[in-house]
């Protein structure tokens, strides 16, 4: 049966207070409009002044103020809640793991992907981003089974690594999941053709929630959250870094469609044994 998807895009700030109540607005209209699962962008609930922040916030896996809000937001729209990404305690005191967690519309925590591929770049001489000095990667795979399908959950970054996608494709995915946080010259350069690929290559939908604008710590995020059909077509765009919410609806016979028409999964001759 078709079911409407929400992507949330905002432009997050220092102050988690501020964040949240933003992301319960938009929660909230996204549930009235009829969407039965929403997802949030890359640090939704926190974007520091400085990288170093997130771990002054992290929180215990089932326990804190950001999973709360999300599971109560879940539980009192009757929706389902991709969070993002939140900072969750690792094992170094330093680092926290960047966790997409997935409610379901009891407000029950049901998925948890910690982002694989860590952000360090040097994008011009002013810009340059080492998310390995304060997040631990993640080493899981995760597809979570919904009522509206598959969602092979990811996270910004990892879209510029195939075998991934290709992975949560192998293991059953139908819809990827992506919250994101592009920086503006690769969101330009990038974004669109990348996340069109992964659809494409793997005839999934995906579902792109991005961070845009100017954030209280200088730095500019792309925006230009989307939603991506199986056959590559952008069905919903939120064009530029204004805050707000895109809807498309999601049926899964195109995903069948598609994948009959191009088997890839039967042609494959290349196959990924990935290893904690």
């Amino acid at each position: 049966m078709p079911t409407t998807i929400a992507a949330i895009q905002m432009c997050s700030s220092h102050n988690i207070n501020d964040n949240l109540a933003m992301a319960k607005q938009l929660i909230t209209e996204a549930a009235k409009n009829k969407a039965e699962l929403v997802v949030l962008p890359e640090n939704f609930a926190i974007m520091g002044l400085k990288p170093s922040d997130k771990v002054l916030v992290k929180e215990k896996l089932g326990q804190g103020k950001i999973q709360h809000f999300l599971s109560v937001q879940a539980k009192a729209n009757n929706i389902w809640i991709v969070g993002g990404t939140i900072p969750i305690e690792s094992d170094d005191a330093n680092k926290v793991r960047a966790s997409s967690l997935v409610f379901d519309a009891q407000g029950n925590l049901v998925a948890r992907y910690d982002k694989m591929h860590l952000f360090d770049v040097t994008i011009s001489d002013h810009e340059t981003h080492r998310e390995s000095d304060t997040i631990q990667p993640g080493n899981e795979i995760v597809v979570v089974d919904t009522p509206f399908g598959k969602l092979g959950l990811a996270v910004c970054y990892d879209v510029r690594f195939p075998e991934l996608f290709r992975c949560l494709f192998n293991k059953g995915a139908e819809i990827f999941i992506l919250p994101s946080a592009f920086t503006v010259p690769t969101g330009e350069a990038h974004w669109e053709v990348l996340t069109r690929s992964r659809a494409i290559e793997n005839f999934c939908y995906l579902i792109g929630a991005a961070q845009g604008g100017l954030h209280s710590n200088g730095r500019k995020t792309y925006g230009n959250s989307l939603i991506v059909a199986p056959w590559g077509n952008i069905i919903a765009k939120k064009e530029g870094t204004e805050a707000g919410i895109i809807y498309a609806t999601i049926d899964l016979n195109k995903v069948y469609e598609a994948r009959k028409a191009i088997p890839v999964e039967k042609h494959q001759r290349i196959f990924f044994d990935f290893k904690k």
